[in-house]
């Protein structure tokens, strides 16, 4: 059976900086450092930490800390599957004025926050029907403009979210792909609030 001093450190530091990506679950660890026995891996993964290599975000999902990323890579890597919508898309494509204090996602998942480095990540659960229309956006996943507005509406409309259409932007929203969607999704709710957009 293999102990921690047996395993060349080094040998597996360099494979994990090797490593793609800047973001990684602990079985995909297990795996690129081929060790079998788990009390040794999670022995090494603890000295990765206290040596700066690693960053443990939450159970079984690590940062590799010379890598950089962006704090929406880790919203789409925190809580899966999950694409960024809402008050910080609508922030990040100019229909909001105000970037909002967090990080704010939908997932077809229950409803959870969570904080990782005092940045707080908030997650809204849609339905199956609601879910998508997202593209990505450099390195994360991120509602269009449009489907932004409709994914924050949905919300509204359920007394979920909050939203004063009087600050909104639309410039950078494609009317005709907004009322498209609006169309093929089909909700009585969020259409009754169409009205209100000053386009």
């Amino acid at each position: 059976m293999h102990n921690m001093e047996s395993y060349n450190l080094s040998l597996l530091a360099r494979k994990i900086f090797e490593f793609d990506l800047p973001l990684v679950h602990s079985r995909t660890l297990m795996e690129l450092l081929e060790i079998r026995n788990r009390r040794s891996f999670f022995s090494i993964l603890q000295r990765f930490q206290v040596d700066g290599i690693l960053q443990r975000l939450e159970k079984d999902k690590y940062r590799i800390l010379q890598k950089k990323v962006s704090s929406f890579q880790i919203a789409n890597f925190l809580y899966e599957p999950s694409y960024i919508s809402l008050e910080t898309a609508l922030s990040y494509w100019g229909i909001l004025p105000q970037f909002p204090f967090e990080i704010t996602s939908v997932t077809l998942k229950k409803t959870v926050t969570k904080s990782v480095d005092d940045i707080v990540y908030s997650y809204s659960h849609v339905s199956n029907a609601i879910y998508g229309l997202y593209a990505k956006e450099k390195e994360f996943l991120m509602a269009t403009p449009e489907k932004s507005l409709f994914d924050q509406l949905y919300l509204v409309s359920r007394g979920w979210r909050s939203l004063d259409l009087d600050e909104c932007n639309l410039s950078n929203v494609n009317k005709k792909e907004f009322l498209r969607i609006c169309t093929m999704l089909q909700d009585d709710r969020v259409n009754r609030w169409i009205g209100g957009l000053q386009w």
